[in-house]
């Protein structure tokens, strides 16, 4: 990992990261890094420890961990909180990454990274989950069909049973939501879901869609417009 300088992008964010890391080094070179740009940082070394933190808003999870492999990790962290998951990892292969995203994660950073691009990924991943969390629409609860979406509460219900969305998954179903039946292009769904600064590979979406199909429990729910984009709709 290459530090570069970072002056610029220092803020007082009052941040707290959970760094889940058992290389000693790498851990303390970016805690120190990070500390520097203005965040808190907790340091844990295995997926036991990931799993037990509770008091952290944003997580940087390496694969490689000695106790469990890190997807597992990201998989269960997943299940307990909505805060943004970024996996920082040697393994570079595009199944890495689609695997990741598709687990949970909010961004996939490969090793060698710069402090830079990782600050910049951080504070991409926190906008856009601020965003989320404060969005005011005309239509806070929304029901189509048998589907009942809560923007206040992000809370999502089909047929009276919870559904559990990803917060990614979250925002890509309530922006779907806010024109039912509309199709909605594959550049505008990522722009105001992912934002146009979206680093990670171009089949994210496709991912993020079939896991909420999945979760619907009827891919009818979602339609794919070849060639445009999606479109969400009661099934028939």
């Amino acid at each position: 990992m290459s530090q570069g300088p970072i002056r610029t992008l220092r803020e007082d964010r009052h941040v707290q990261i959970l760094l889940v890391d058992d290389d000693p080094s790498i851990a303390a070179s970016l805690s120190d890094a990070l500390r520097y740009a203005g965040y808190d940082v907790t340091h844990v070394s295995t997926g036991a420890a990931a799993l037990a933190a509770t008091d952290y808003q944003l997580v940087l999870l390496d694969l490689g961990l000695p106790d469990m492999d890190g997807t597992e990790v990201c998989r269960q962290l997943r299940q307990q909180t909505t805060a943004p998951i970024i996996i920082v990892s040697a393994r570079d292969g595009e199944i890495d990454r689609v695997v990741g995203l598709e687990i949970g994660a909010d961004d996939y950073v490969v090793k060698p990274f710069s402090t830079r691009e990782l600050v910049a990924r951080i504070r991409a991943v926190s906008r856009r989950t601020d965003q989320a969390n404060n969005v005011v629409t005309p239509e806070t609860e929304q029901r189509i069909g048998a589907l009942h979406i809560d923007r206040r509460t992000r809370r999502v219900n089909l047929d009276g049973e919870a559904v559990a969305l990803t917060a990614k998954e979250f925002d890509l179903l309530s922006f779907l939501a806010q024109d039912p039946g509309a199709c909605l292009t594959r550049q505008d769904i990522l722009e105001a879901v992912w934002d146009t600064n979206w680093y990670g590979p171009t089949k994210t979406l496709d991912v993020h869609i079939a896991s909420v199909r999945k979760k619907l429990g009827n891919a009818a729910w979602i339609e794919a417009v070849r060639g445009i984009g999606f479109r969400l709709q009661e099934p028939e």
